[in-house]
């Protein structure tokens, strides 16, 4: 049978985390969280576009519970402001969809010197992720969803000796490598739940292509060369709505039968219904995780100690 947001169980109480939940999939899946129940914490840089969302949103759920917290995934100093906001109001932390991100930009560096795409779809979520642990792995059985894309299919895993790709950058190398970065993340992540004794589960989705304005932006930041308005094109005339876009990473944090450590995607690879993804070259991606781990470590100063946070988590369950 085809998986819908219908499908979707019953998330009243459940606290969701959503990153670039002001536009396009973030706002879907918002949406589509809000409407089963769950108060959902909207991380996104853009205030104004935020409210214009939230509005958005209130219009289709009117009973919808939402907050915004800012975060700019590009700035670490955002980031550990933005986790520590959160974990302040939020000690249990039942889902969180690391869903935002930037495509085949052009060669910039943040504020931290870091490569702007590996900042944004990896070392952001790294962070936040390392420092919403302990709230994550308080909830009864958390759900953390990573978004990878097609283009981790010919990438290179990060090289901890050149993270930023310096002098062999290219803008579509960047972006495949930093999803391919997002299912290393979840696995690695899922392993270290697992070994941790935690109920907590990592695991990744898919989108496939949906009429957003990431194809859009790539275009009018002058990236993605003549492959741009290529994508660009093909999203606007084949690419799914956002709302069917959004229903693997759903689908991954919501539905009781999806296993840690899985990919959920679309079945016809860049559209069709949610489905889970088998991988042919598993242990290939698994074997580069130790260097991501290496590299993120050393760029962030963040050790995504889950055993640590399972620790304390069941110290304070034990003094309740």
């Amino acid at each position: 049978m085809t998986w819908t947001s219908a499908d979707i169980p019953d998330l009243t109480g459940r606290i969701a985390v959503v990153t670039g939940a002001n536009g396009g999939l973030g706002l879907a899946c918002t949406t589509a969280l809000a409407r089963a129940g769950a108060h959902v914490v909207m991380a996104a840089r853009d205030t104004a576009k935020t409210d214009d969302a939230r509005a958005a949103v209130l219009a289709q759920v009117p009973e919808a519970s939402l907050e915004h917290v800012p975060v700019d995934l590009g700035s670490q100093a955002s980031v550990r402001d933005a986790a520590a906001a959160i974990a302040a109001t939020h000690p249990r932390i039942d889902l969180l969809l690391a869903n935002a991100g930037v495509m085949a930009m052009p060669e910039r560096r943040t504020e931290d010197g870091f490569e702007t795409q590996l900042a944004v779809n990896h070392l952001g979520h790294w962070t936040l992720l390392s420092r919403l642990l302990p709230s994550l792995v308080a909830a009864p059985a958390a759900r953390i969803v990573t978004t990878t894309s097609i283009a981790r299919l010919n990438a290179e895993a990060v090289d901890p000796a050149n993270p930023h790709l310096e002098g062999r950058y290219d803008d579509w190398r960047s972006y495949g490598r930093s999803k391919l970065a997002a299912l290393q993340l979840a696995f690695g992540l899922d392993d270290a739940l697992r070994a941790a004794a935690t109920p907590a589960r990592a695991l990744c989705a898919h989108p496939g292509i949906s009429r957003t304005d990431l194809q859009k932006r790539t275009v009018r930041e002058g990236g993605g060369g003549r492959q741009g308005p290529f994508w660009e094109a093909y999203a606007e005339q084949r690419g799914m709505h956002p709302d069917e876009g959004a229903l693997p990473q759903l689908r991954a944090a919501t539905d009781p039968h999806a296993r840690g450590g899985t990919l959920w995607g679309p079945r016809w690879g860049l559209s069709g219904p949610p489905t889970r993804r088998f991988l042919l070259r598993r242990a290939a991606i698994e074997a580069g995780i130790p260097a991501l781990w290496e590299a993120s470590i050393a760029l962030t100063g963040e050790r995504m100690d889950v055993e640590a946070a399972a620790a304390a988590a069941r110290a304070k369950e034990g003094s309740a």
